[in-house]
């Protein structure tokens, strides 16, 4: 069975209480004559401390504080009545250095972080490399270099193997064995091409002017592939590359993992 209902009724004592009421149970709360049910007057100080640190555009030191507010106000206990006035609060009055500021609580900072994407351009070394490794794939670290005509700074691949872009296929099969870089699906992608040998050729090239009109004899570009079969000049990544988050696992691999020398970086 549910429970009466409840009336709250509010009299003073020179007034009686009602001498019925049309539901089942009233409570009565007496109020003195003379009290008032209006909440608790602050003190005027921390109303004006709080109204000087809250229209504040930056901390404020105390002897500023101390400038503002009226003679006789005692700033460092009204800072400390303050602070545990708003301790439990979602804004905490906090010292930084020698300033006082309004901030968020530390436990729902969450609630402001905010996540973006910063656009980053690419620098013209590695929009070239990247170019070199699209149309030339598989092509070592050497190879770009001598297409390119100058050294490869060493974080250019780092950051085009960051972007997803290029994947690191093999190693080339030549002293050292370097090893040999290749584009992947998140460059066909971000690219808004279906298949690698949609790059243009040298006749759309020369259209968009990106090429010269006067090429050397004998210029051509390479018909791009991006294969994954590893070619016969290459062998697939050691285990040992696995440490430097190149290699698939050893599982994932569909030839044997040959053993071999230290290679290009």
């Amino acid at each position: 069975m549910p429970s009466a209902a409840k009336k709250l009724v509010v009299v003073s004592n020179d007034e009686p209480a009602p001498a019925s009421v049309e539901i089942d149970e009233t409570v009565i709360i007496e109020v003195a004559e003379g009290d008032s049910m209006e909440p608790v007057s602050r003190p005027e100080e921390l109303r004006l401390l709080e109204a000087l640190l809250f229209a504040a555009s930056e901390p404020l030191d105390e002897p500023t504080l101390v400038r503002a507010l009226p003679d006789g106000v005692d700033v460092k206990a009204a800072l400390a009545a303050l602070q545990a006035e708003y301790a439990t609060r979602g804004v905490n009055l906090v010292r930084v250095g020698k300033k006082w500021t309004f901030r968020t609580a530390s436990d729902l900072s969450w609630l402001l972080t905010k996540e973006t994407v910063e656009q980053r351009k690419l620098s013209r070394a590695a929009i070239e490399t990247l170019a070199i490794i699209a149309y030339h794939q598989p092509v070592t670290r050497a190879e770009i270099e001598e297409i390119r005509g100058v050294a490869t700074a060493a974080g250019t691949l780092d950051v085009l193997l960051k972007t997803g872009w290029i994947r690191p296929r093999g190693r080339r099969k030549v002293p050292g064995r370097p090893i040999t870089y290749g584009t992947n699906e998140a460059f066909l992608s971000h690219f808004g091409l279906e298949e690698v040998t949609d790059l243009p050729g040298l006749d759309e090239l020369k259209g968009s002017g990106l090429l010269e009109g006067n090429m050397p004899p004998g210029f051509s570009v390479p018909m791009p592939s991006d294969d994954t079969t590893l070619r016969d000049d290459e062998d697939p990544l050691e285990p040992g590359d696995l440490d430097l988050g190149l290699a698939p696992a050893p599982e994932a691999s569909a030839e044997p993992e040959p053993s071999g020398g230290e290679g290009e970086k």
